[in-house]
């Protein structure tokens, strides 16, 4: 189903009939939602719908209106934004579980980045207003929300910092260690391709090819079939902390 997105862009989505039961299991393993009695999550739950997203569509586009919150529930969604130099950068990869759109969903404001299925998705969507109801009796989840935007923020400016003092190796060294620790990644390897994580780390391809051949030379990560294993996560490290 193709449909508009509030900023007179498309974003291709399908409606799936998820059950109930299905919902609350979902909400219950994501780190945001799992601290809240069972009643609640059902209350959650009977307000919110699947939606299916196949890979290359985007969920939402930058400014499009920021009516509801999702959760992800199969699949990888990327986030990303576009630079002042008209670049794409990309800020994150989340997996299952992962909670994402909670920025605009809260100060109503348009959405911050796009978020774009890199893979076949389902995400769980959750309506502002259904969930701002909830959040009024329900302390513990407003707290948990405050508590992700605070980690995100942490994060962005880690990032920036990053940028203005650190050179690319260390950079590319710190980017590695976050993906394979969270998100969609939770692994040592990871399929990121080049040009992707030159996205990430505000670098050319060839500089990151540069990197990454070095270091599989140097035993710390493998090149394996399209993957990056990541070898020696402790020498990762170091090279993290040289700058």
């Amino acid at each position: 189903m193709i449909e508009e997105d509030g900023s007179g862009l498309q974003v291709a989505g399908q409606v799936s009939d998820g059950q109930p039961t299905d919902k609350i299991a979902l909400l219950a393993k994501s780190g945001l939602f799992s601290g809240l009695a069972g009643p609640v999550l059902g209350k959650l739950a009977a307000r919110a719908h699947m939606r299916k997203y196949d890979a290359g569509t985007f969920v939402f586009r930058n400014g499009a209106p920021g009516d509801s919150m999702m959760v992800v529930a199969q699949g990888t969604v990327r986030i990303s934004a576009m630079a002042p130099t008209a670049r794409d950068v990309i800020l994150t990869e989340l997996g299952p579980g992962s909670v994402f759109g909670e920025i605009a969903l809260l100060d109503g404001g348009g959405r911050s980045a796009d978020a774009q299925a890199l893979t076949r998705c389902e995400v769980l969507v959750l309506d502002r207003g259904a969930l701002l109801s909830v959040m009024q009796s329900e302390p513990d989840l407003a707290a948990g929300l405050l508590k992700l935007l605070c980690a995100r923020l942490r994060r962005a400016e880690e990032r920036m910092m990053d940028f203005a003092f650190l050179q690319l190796p260390a950079r590319l060294a710190r980017t590695l260690l976050r993906l394979s620790s969270g998100g969609a990644a939770a692994a040592s390897r990871l399929s990121l391709s080049q040009a992707d994580l030159a996205d990430m780390v505000g670098g050319s391809r060839e500089n990151v090819n540069r990197c990454l051949r070095k270091w599989h030379n140097d035993g710390l990560i493998a090149l394996k079939d399209g993957w990056i294993v990541l070898s020696d996560p402790p020498g990762l490290e170091r090279v993290a902390q040289a700058d």
